[in-house]
């Protein structure tokens, strides 16, 4: 499959926004299965079978921890649907205006034709940011289609991102990941990235974060 790196156009909105709703929205099974299988988790889903079957009601041992289960379900979802639905009303509703109005910033698509039309298979953004007298840049909005994955689309966008910072002389390159995605995080570390710090400031309320059992992961890579 030839692709091809390019910088966004306007009539490329439609489907990037639907690449990056249907990519961020990937990882609620991921995380919902990392939640349940903490130990934590499984001690409260355990402990609500208890009730119910003490009181010999089959009804109420699944009855509870249904509820529980479907708790922790929800708080998984809104943290990613929550994050799709923040940005798509804000930066990602109007990218040239966030990402290409600066010489700087770039926010670009992979193409490629299959069965002779072109479709878009993955996008990476890039905002200069200023810290003191150093400049860097920091990472945003790495999607890659699922029909391309383990095909070096994903290192070919990062090493896009990392050439373009090189050749502006920022220091660094940095961004954020959360916990659960582990491919990601591999990916980055590939690029010589390395996580500096973990935080859980999202978009969501704090006890959605904890029951989801996510951190946000920030890594950077100094040029």
């Amino acid at each position: 499959m030839q692709l091809l790196i390019r910088r966004y156009r306007p009539s490329d909105k439609d489907t990037v926004l639907h690449l990056f709703s249907v990519g961020i929205k990937e990882h609620i099974g991921p995380c919902f299965r990392t939640a349940m299988t903490s130990s934590l988790h499984l001690a409260i889903t355990l402990s609500l079978c208890v009730p119910g079957y003490l009181l010999g009601s089959v009804l109420g041992s699944v009855v509870l921890p249904g509820a529980w289960v479907g708790l922790v379900y929800y708080c998984c979802h809104e943290l990613y649907a929550g994050y799709v639905r923040e940005k798509l009303r804000t930066d990602m509703q109007d990218i040239p205006g966030n990402y290409l109005s600066r010489p700087d910033d770039c926010f670009w698509v992979a193409e490629a034709e299959v069965d002779g039309k072109t479709q878009l298979m993955g996008m990476v953004a890039l905002v200069a940011k200023q810290s003191r007298e150093k400049r860097y840049g920091e990472l945003f909005r790495m999607i890659i289609s699922p029909s391309c994955r383990r095909m070096g689309l994903g290192f070919r966008l990062t090493q896009t991102v990392v050439d373009f910072c090189k050749e502006r002389g920022f220091s660094k390159v940095m961004l954020e990941t959360s916990s659960i995605q582990a491919a990601a995080v591999s990916l980055y570390e590939k690029h010589g990235f390395r996580h500096v710090l973990s935080h859980t400031n999202t978009y969501s309320p704090d006890w959605i974060v904890k029951l989801a059992k996510v951190s946000v992961l920030i890594m950077e890579k100094h040029l």
